[in-house]
């Protein structure tokens, strides 16, 4: 199955945890999924990762125990998403270029998620860390904000 989108951690995090106001654009995006009005979604196992690692580290009144994560992260997103990894064959050319770039520190990272979206076939990358994915655009990935991806998704009047 080709992917419509992608999301990054952000919006999962956002989707999920209600931030206030900040996280309307992604929950409403998430809903969509939910509903079955937005289908062909994926995302990064290591995304599901760092969604577990922030949700059980978040202060106290976002927080969430492991086990709540880990089902909240099967009910939501392994239930309904596709989950993608990096094949083999594509982590040592992704590191290499990540040199090559001058990437360092933890934007591997999001190289990594980028690498991840472009291999599965994403035409977008739905992300509220646009900046971190700007290599996605010499790859023809197209990179979103949630609210940008929204407005793409509402039929045009007229």
């Amino acid at each position: 199955m080709a992917l419509t989108a992608f999301f990054d951690t952000s919006v999962l995090l956002a989707g999920l945890i209600h931030f206030g106001p900040q996280s309307a654009a992604a929950q409403s995006i998430l809903h969509a999924v939910a509903e079955q009005k937005l289908s062909g979604v994926g995302t990064a196992w290591h995304c599901c990762l760092e969604f577990f690692s922030v949700v059980t580290r978040l202060p106290p009144e976002f927080r969430l125990p492991p086990a709540d994560a880990v089902r909240l992260l099967e009910s939501e997103v392994w239930g309904r998403m596709t989950v993608c990894d990096l094949p083999a064959a594509d982590r040592l050319p992704m590191l290499k270029a990540a040199a090559r770039d001058g990437t360092a520190g933890g934007r591997v990272y999001d190289t990594h998620i980028a690498e991840v979206a472009r291999a599965a076939g994403a035409p977008v990358v739905v992300t509220d860390n646009r900046r971190h994915f700007v290599a996605s655009l010499r790859h023809g990935v197209r990179v979103e904000t949630p609210t940008e991806f929204l407005e793409h998704l509402r039929p045009r009047k007229g």
